[in-house]
């Protein structure tokens, strides 16, 4: 049986002669009857029932089709369900209290106040029903009370709409502007001891922006683009920074990791934003320097963990790079090429080797799906190299030791394809000296 609420809270009743129960006092029963056969009668007063309660006065009235019937009026029954039982002997009783104590006393918890509820809106008791809301607006809701919430509270109507205001659709305006706030601070220079401030403030711009079973809560316009750019531009610009001037003291090797984790991070930003192109251009431009920096690190715990992230961000500017989501000049893309290929050509098998302790457990965790992707972006930015510097890199693929990884087979087999039935192909387009230039 649940709790006797009535015991946990002061009654003032309207009279002390009118007390629920009193049997010799009272005038009407309210016989409670559930389907399991639960009958329970309670003597109560017909004026306090009446004043209460709408139900009550209704089946009390002279206008009743059977108040003539004997007895009739001097039993009213309630059917209800076994599970709110107790909670229709707590709204009994509470009609015979003046309602001047504490909500918290009288609905007592998030699920004791939604049964009374129900309750009091079945009977009819607009006090009790304004009581209860104002309680469950102004409590904290666990994740179940809050299931139980959505689905009680839409059926009840206009007067329990309070309690869904938290849960209600916040003005786009209103979303927008949290969102750029939230940004500003997740890429703002903060202090150390705010760094689990700024990855919880991260991590929530990540989720408005995922398209789960929900949609985004952000539809980026170009104004929003806009703003995020130039939020973004600040971090960009501090990473740079440290990167160009990465010495080998332990504080500037900390910092440059500490600033690969925003780095990363931004670069989900972005992509999501669809933004991507000033992050892949300033990646491209720092990326030598990034490779020094690594470098640098002699920590073999740290060193792989650290170039687990380079390699995350870099997996992401080459698939940007190679499927033309970012259009870059010859050079650059070539310079891409060249930084990269030898760092992740070295890396794989040295991360195959030292990813697993004495247990077999692994020590730092890597996605296959990432050296999968880097292969296919690899493959793609070379192909659309010109001719003859795929035939470099190609040459350069087959003497070196590292040969298994990125696999150019398929590269090769392109380029040797496209070469042999160049001249075939292009005869028709022909130089100042009627013969096709060789690249």
């Amino acid at each position: 049986m649940e709790e006797n609420l009535m015991s946990t809270f002061p009654r003032i009743t309207e009279d002390e002669n009118t007390r629920i129960g009193d049997r010799y006092t009272s005038d009407v029963i309210a016989r409670l009857r559930t389907p399991e056969g639960r009958d329970e009668w309670i003597y109560c007063h017909s004026h306090i029932l009446m004043k209460n309660s709408k139900y009550f006065a209704d089946r009390l009235s002279e206008t009743w089709p059977t108040c003539q019937i004997l007895d009739s009026r001097n039993c009213v029954e309630v059917h209800c369900q076994e599970h709110d039982f107790d909670h229709h002997i707590t709204v009994l009783r509470l009609f015979y209290v003046t309602i001047t104590c504490s909500v918290t006393d009288i609905c007592h918890n998030v699920k004791n106040a939604l049964g009374i509820l129900q309750v009091a809106v079945n009977l009819g008791s607009p006090e009790i029903v304004a009581t209860c809301v104002d309680f469950l607006e102004a409590s904290p809701w666990e994740e179940a009370e809050e299931e139980e919430i959505l689905k009680i509270i839409p059926g009840i109507g206009l007067l329990a709409e309070p309690v869904l205001a938290r849960l209600q659709p916040v003005n786009p305006a209103g979303i927008v502007k949290l969102f750029l706030s939230a940004t500003l601070f997740a890429t703002s220079a903060l202090p150390l001891s705010m760094a689990d401030l700024k990855t919880s403030a991260q991590e929530q711009i990540e989720y408005m922006l995922t398209e789960d079973d929900d949609a985004p809560l952000i539809t980026s316009d170009e104004d929003i683009k806009s703003k995020v750019k130039q939020h973004f531009k600040g971090l960009l610009t501090r990473f740079n920074n440290v990167v160009n001037s990465c010495e080998t003291s332990d504080s500037q090797m900390n910092q440059f990791q500490c600033f690969l984790v925003d780095i990363s991070w931004a670069c989900q930003i972005l992509t999501k934003l669809e933004i991507l192109k000033d992050f892949v251009e300033n990646w491209v431009n720092v990326s030598e320097n990034i490779v020094k920096a690594v470098d640098q690190i002699s920590q073999q715990g740290e060193m792989l963990e650290t170039k687990v992230k380079v390699i995350e961000v870099t997996s992401k500017v080459l698939e940007a790079i190679a499927y033309g989501n970012v259009i870059l000049p010859t050079i650059k893309r070539l310079h891409m090429v060249k930084i990269w290929l030898p760092f992740v050509r070295i890396l794989k098998p040295l991360f195959d080797s030292l990813t697993t302790d004495e247990n077999e457990c692994l020590v730092v965790k890597m996605d296959v799906e990432i050296w999968q992707s880097l292969e296919s972006a690899f493959s793609s930015i070379i192909l659309a190299l010109p001719a003859g510097q795929q035939a470099e890199i190609l040459s350069e693929w087959l003497e070196n030791k590292h040969i298994r990884y990125p696999d150019l087979t398929e590269v090769f087999e392109v380029w040797c394809y496209r070469s042999k039935v160049a001249n075939r192909r292009l005869a028709h387009i022909k130089g100042n000296k009627g013969i096709i230039k060789m690249l």
